[in-house]
């Protein structure tokens, strides 16, 4: 048993890690190659370019990893299998159950690892990436109305809410043109600030300078003689920093605890929070996607040599792989149209795909 096992997993890890490696060098020098209209701006240089790059490749790493474990599984097992060795194991004893088990453990292997780099490394890597890259333009991406965020603070009066916008927010985490709406418990327009600069606190408290808060009445007219002018201003808001972010950093940023979080608030202000939904199901259950594919690799060890050349099954195994990529975005996009629900929609493609493998891996085994 532990020779069978030791056999399996050297010739499967051997194969995923020259698959990942060969799709990452491919993906460097298209990463690079991208970054080479930014350099020579505001001091951005080949090197820095090259680093945001490499900031990359965890992320790149954690996209591929089902792609790459289903390609290296595939090559490994029918390497096996046209070699006559799979064919040996299974007279020495390697059942179709024992042949599962011991794939299951190696997916959920590979479903840990890639959980620990999609949700810790990879996160925190594309984030440094992003600021790099920003400081080539001075700015983050942000859409031309700037970005909108809502936020809601309990007074005497009732519960107020707040309407915050921000035309651009910088590389170093400092917003520009900001403005705050608040509005009182019957839906009313208060007070608007607005500010030049602001910097959040850990705590959410927001340092605004050069600013100026312009009162209203009941009449919905602003009072001009009372408008406030003030170097700075602090205000004091439930918007931490962390959720500024996920409003302004790309989704491949954000782990699985920062969804969660960001889809909460959006729901807990009335917010369409679908999309972020949907994302959070995606990136809890895309490990799992690994488990899956090795499900998918497994009945290729039962084809006979002459079903076909490895390099036909590996080319088969890259099709697999497109179509489960196509599908899983094809699934968020519909589910997102057509409001389905958030897990369902981000489930559906591991679970036909999984359904396809058991069930070609049941037909083989009982008539091949």
């Amino acid at each position: 048993m532990h020779t069978i096992r030791r056999l399996l997993y050297r010739e499967i890890l051997g194969a995923t890690g020259y698959v990942m490696v060969a799709f990452l060098g491919l993906f460097f020098f298209i990463d690079f190659m991208a970054e080479l209209e930014n350099i020579g701006q505001h001091g951005y240089g080949a090197a820095q370019a090259a680093l945001a790059c490499l900031l990359q490749v965890p992320g790149h790493v954690y996209e591929l990893a089902p792609i790459a474990v289903l390609i290296g599984a595939i090559y490994a097992l029918a390497r096996l299998a046209h070699s006559s060795e799979f064919t040996i194991l299974r007279t020495g004893g390697l059942g179709p159950g024992l042949a599962l088990l011991l794939l299951t453990w190696l997916g959920l292997g590979f479903a840990a690892i890639t959980f620990v780099i999609g949700d810790f490394v990879a996160p925190w890597c594309d984030t440094q990436a992003t600021l790099l890259q920003a400081r080539a333009s001075g700015n983050l991406s942000v859409a031309s109305g700037g970005a909108w965020l809502k936020d809601s603070a309990s007074a005497a009066d009732g519960e107020h809410r707040y309407t915050v916008n921000f035309a651009a927010a910088r590389s170093d985490g400092e917003l520009e043109k900001v403005r705050i709406f608040e509005f009182g418990p019957k839906g009313a327009l208060i007070t608007r600030t607005t500010a030049e600069r602001a910097v959040i606190g850990d705590d959410g408290t927001w340092q605004l300078t050069d600013v100026r808060i312009s009162h209203w009445t009941s009449d919905h007219t602003p009072r001009l003689d009372a408008d406030e002018k003030l170097a700075s201003h602090v205000w004091q808001s439930g918007l931490t920093r962390n959720v500024v972010a996920a409003a302004v950093l790309p989704l491949r940023t954000m782990s699985t605890l920062a969804l969660y979080n960001y889809m909460t608030h959006l729901a807990d202000h009335e917010q369409a929070a679908q999309r972020y939904e949907i994302q959070f199901w995606k990136k809890a259950l895309y490990p799992f996607a690994c488990l899956v594919m090795m499900g998918l690799a497994l009945p290729f060890a039962y084809l006979h040599g002459r079903s076909g050349g490895i390099g036909l099954m590996v080319f088969g195994g890259i099709m697999l792989g497109i179509g489960f990529v196509l599908l899983n975005n094809l699934s968020s996009h519909l589910g997102l149209l057509q409001n389905w629900t958030p897990w369902l929609a981000a489930s559906a493609p591991s679970a036909i795909f999984l359904l396809l493998s058991l069930a070609a891996f049941s037909w083989l085994v009982r008539y091949r």
